[in-house]
């Protein structure tokens, strides 16, 4: 697939740090749409990839709204074969109420999935992004998660609302929740899109360094901390997860799908094993 260049890679969030990074090296192998809502860094973004030679097409979406998912999707099936879809779009907890954070990141995760399914064929790739936040936070108690299974069912966040309303730690037990609920969301669909020789995996990245991580940082000294127990002693940077990325939607990986794979420098077996 590298080397057909009318293939499409698929990018939300892409005006952010990993969006960008993915679009650098994925751009090299076919033709880019990149998605985000911020409609004029996304045209700053584009205007960039353009001028180093990157065939690259843009759409203002909203992820966590459906009609504007499905407007992604068409655009897509009208530049050429889906390569690879990499969804980068999230909102982490400082940014946003839980409910947002859960429409974001879980729904609009569901809703990009179940658009771009019907556009997979022998070769294409979903990879969505998820957290080290779902490894690290205690499993949702059974009835949320039976809940969290099922993000499109009609009254979702109704449903949930009586888990979050009224705790102060609300966005961040969403955010942590969501990240679950993704990474169990690509399990169950690993059949769906190998049916149509196609694969899908989960990324879990760790600290890294971009503006959502750098705002998470002014309110949440607990991950100061959790650098200093990250093996590797550093943060991690938007291209290595470009690069991790890149493996997975090559075909080094077409072994790999219905898994989440963590690059996090080891910060989450050091946080599992703390002595």
């Amino acid at each position: 697939m590298a080397g057909e260049q009318s293939a499409v890679y698929v990018i939300t969030g892409g005006a952010g740090g990993m969006g960008i990074a993915c679009a650098r090296r994925l751009g090299r192998r076919g033709r880019v749409l990149l998605s985000d809502v911020a409609e004029r860094r996304l045209a700053e973004v584009a205007a960039e990839l353009s001028a180093s030679g990157i065939q690259v097409e843009t759409r203002v979406a909203d992820v966590a709204d459906p009609a504007a998912v499905r407007a992604l999707a068409e655009a897509a099936a009208g530049l050429g074969p889906l390569a690879a879809l990499v969804h980068t779009a999230g909102l982490s907890p400082t940014m946003a109420s839980w409910r947002r954070v859960m429409e974001v990141d879980l729904v609009g995760t569901a809703l990009l999935i179940e658009a771009f399914r019907p556009l997979a064929r022998p070769g294409s790739v979903a990879v969505c992004i998820s957290s080290i936040a779902g490894h690290l936070q205690p499993p949702a108690p059974p009835e949320l998660m039976e809940a969290l299974d099922a993000p499109l069912a009609e009254g979702f966040l109704e449903r949930i609302a009586p888990h979050f309303e009224g705790r102060p730690d609300a966005p961040s037990l969403a955010y942590g929740w969501a990240k679950q609920a993704v990474i169990r969301l690509v399990e169950r669909e690993a059949a769906a899109w190998g049916r149509q020789g196609a694969r899908i995996v989960s990324l879990s990245p760790g600290i890294i360094r971009t503006p959502m991580a750098e705002q998470e940082f002014k309110v949440q000294p607990q991950m100061a901390q959790m650098v200093r127990l990250t093996p590797l002693a550093r943060i991690g940077e938007p291209d290595e997860i470009a690069s991790a990325v890149e493996f997975l939607v090559g075909e080094g990986a077409s072994y790999i799908t219905g898994c989440d794979l963590r690059v996090d420098g080891g910060t989450t077996a050091a946080m599992r094993h703390l002595s």
